[in-house]
């Protein structure tokens, strides 16, 4: 069973053909199988970044970000979603038990 969870999303664009690049953020929704996560950790950045104000309004300043690293053979997928480490683990771990019970 696949868990959605709210990523962070970088994109970059130039402006005035200038070669400096400014970066904004978005938030999509992703599904993830709790299979292939093998670490996760808090992502002190994105906390940075939204006191800032550089990410989507909206959030609360209070919001806390993980790096979930996923398995990809031989390199790792990092993402970085909305919720501290504890809480993701938490909505991961609930979705594996349902697996199981399938």
């Amino acid at each position: 069973m696949l868990v959605t969870l709210v990523e962070v999303v970088e994109s970059r664009s130039n402006y005035s053909g200038t070669s400096v690049a400014n970066k904004t953020f978005s938030l999509r929704e992703i599904s993830v199988n709790p299979n292939h996560v093998i670490c996760l950790r808090e992502e002190s950045t994105m906390l940075r970044r939204l006191n800032e104000g550089t990410l989507p309004d909206g959030l609360d300043n209070r919001q806390r970000f993980t790096k979930l690293t996923l398995d990809r053979g031989h390199t790792g997928l990092e993402l970085v979603v909305v919720g501290e480490p504890s809480q993701v683990k938490e909505k991961l771990q609930i979705s594996a038990r349902e697996l199981l019970r399938g």
